[in-house]
């Protein structure tokens, strides 16, 4: 798209901003973000990381376990995984990239069991990496970017990307939230890899993902797709916010008086809970699981016993309260969208990696918690890196660069009352939690809903700048609400069922339809529909 919104104000050293230069800038310190940035640093780049809380244990990787698409290679093997995800994400997927991401993920894992990640064996002595523990693996994330000279700046969220008079991305701008400052980092390349957006819905390890990497890329012009595939609900514990939802798979669920809810399931009947959770209160007990069952839970999830363990519950043998929660796009497919082998997006000099890029490509219109995630999470961080070490290696010196900030909501000093973050929030969320809004879509609601987002973007655009100390929540409401239109006007488009996303107005699935929906736009967001074509992409090398 052309002429992105945002202030075309010139940066300048401010007061109060400490600087820094490099060649790749990463924004988000998760799994993709650390990938990136070592992959950029091994290419030669000199790399600063800026990550919203502490990189290496924030972020929804870092809390918990985590599987990973790992497959030995085997062409029998590689060819069944392929073909299983195939009819669940509705045929969206890309042979190739699922071939690349593949590939790239099994020498990557060995490459984490070379550094020294302690993979269990089996009783053959076989090692199994088809699986991480969070703390683990992000400990030793940060250990290796550090070990690789990246600069990593902690609890330093990015508030603006920076773009030149050409439209590349040129670094960024932020908060440093323990120094009571703000940085500016002067870059060639910047990766996106923020992670998804949850909405604040209180999910374990999600909480800090709001979308806030979308909302920069978006003010430089940057496209999104696959934004309808985005209504991703996870089981919890009424009382937690431990979302893992394998384990559901040895439930049975009940309503208030004991009796059992047919259909009802972690595994192609969550919509029965979702629609029983509308008529009252559903208990869950994972009484299908036998000793030896019930022993491997708990070594390898024990944080999904800490609710239960703090409140006296043995999950076992008693019946407990369940809801669903939002987890949105971290569960979700879409993201920004991708342009060519390097995880590049639409703007030039901007790249994008694991849950802030969409994988719609690997995926297509479906996918759940860990697994092709992770696995993507690794793949599409080396490629963000080494494509945006390259492309400042080729962009050559900066000398007589004018850089420009490109932020806009909650940005401007404008003359309206102070953008209230903590209320918008809450008004976003109370378009994206219901069930009959985005669980089960329809044109009518959809069509309300977004007149009523749209009518929040309209004031939260005409509001000014608040204090520093609110300006984060400010902008991740900001995000919130972004994220929320571009979902839901991809979600109208889309009139069918298909992977996650469902009509109850078009309950089927439609080959007319066997397409990507685009999207992208502030103030007047946009939808287009993009053909399924692999040759759109280059044969770059691995």
């Amino acid at each position: 798209m052309t002429n992105p919104p945002g202030r075309a104000e010139m940066l300048s050293s401010s007061a109060g901003s400490v600087v820094f230069d490099a060649d790749v800038l990463v924004l988000g310190g998760g799994p993709a973000g650390t990938w990136a940035a070592i992959s950029a640093a091994e290419h030669g780049a000199r790399v600063v990381l800026a990550d919203k809380g502490f990189c290496g244990t924030s972020g929804a990787t870092a809390a918990a376990g985590t599987g990973v698409w790992y497959v030995d290679p085997d062409p029998t093997r590689r060819e069944a995984a392929m073909a299983s995800r195939e009819k669940l994400g509705g045929y969206l997927q890309d042979r190739r990239w699922m071939a690349r991401v593949l590939n790239s993920t099994y020498v990557q894992s060995n490459q984490l069991a070379d550094w020294g990640y302690p993979y269990p064996t089996d009783d053959d002595g076989r090692p199994q990496r088809n699986s991480l523990q969070g703390p683990e693996y992000m400990r030793l994330m940060r250990k290796r970017t550090k070990q690789a000279g990246v600069t990593i700046l902690d609890h330093s969220p990015a508030l603006e990307l920076l773009v030149d008079g050409n439209g590349v991305a040129a670094g960024a701008a932020g908060l440093r939230r323990q120094k009571g400052d703000r940085w500016v980092v002067n870059a060639k390349a910047v990766v996106i890899a923020t992670g998804g957006c949850a909405f604040l819905s209180r999910t374990l390890g999600s909480n800090v993902l709001t979308g806030d990497g979308y909302l920069l890329a978006a003010e430089a012009g940057a496209e999104f797709t696959s934004m309808e595939f985005s209504n991703a609900y996870a089981i919890s514990p009424a009382f937690g916010s431990v979302t893992k939802t394998l384990f559901y798979s040895w439930a049975s669920f009940t309503d208030e008086q004991g009796s059992v809810i047919p259909g009802a399931s972690s595994k192609g009947g969550r919509s029965v809970i979702a629609r029983a959770l509308r008529q009252g209160p559903v208990y869950a007990q994972l009484d299908q699981a036998d000793a030896e069952t019930q022993r491997h839970m708990r070594a390898s999830q024990p944080n999904f016993f800490l609710p239960f363990d703090r409140t006296g519950v043995d999950p076992f043998t008693q019946r407990f309260p369940i809801t669903l929660r939002l987890e949105g796009t971290v569960r979700g497919t879409g993201g920004l969208r991708i342009i060519d082998d390097t995880c590049a997006t639409t703007v030039p000099g901007l790249y994008a990696a694991g849950d802030a890029a969409t994988r719609e490509l690997i995926c297509g219109g479906f996918t759940g918690g860990g697994s092709h995630n992770a696995a993507w999470a690794m793949s599409s961080g080396h490629w963000a890196g080494q494509g945006a070490a390259e492309f400042a290696r080729q962009l050559g010196t900066t000398i007589g660069r004018q850089a420009f900030r490109r932020g806009t909501v909650g940005l401007h000093s404008g003359n309206g009352w102070p953008l209230q973050g903590g209320a918008l929030a809450r008004s976003v969320q109370d378009e994206v939690f219901p069930y009959e809004l985005n669980y089960f879509r329809e044109a009518g609601r959809l069509g309300q809903s977004l007149g009523r987002l749209d009518a929040l973007w309209s004031d939260a655009s005409a509001a000014a700048a608040p204090d520093d100390q609110e300006l984060l929540r400010a902008r991740e409401a900001a995000a919130m609400l972004a994220t929320a239109r571009w979902m839901y006007r991809s979600a109208l488009v889309r009139q069918e069922s298909r992977g996650m996303h469902r009509r109850d107005d078009y309950p089927q699935q439609d080959d007319r339809y066997l397409h990507f929906v685009t999207t992208g736009g502030l103030d007047d967001v946009w939808t287009s529909a993009r053909a399924l074509a692999s040759a759109q992409y280059s044969e770059a090398a691995e």
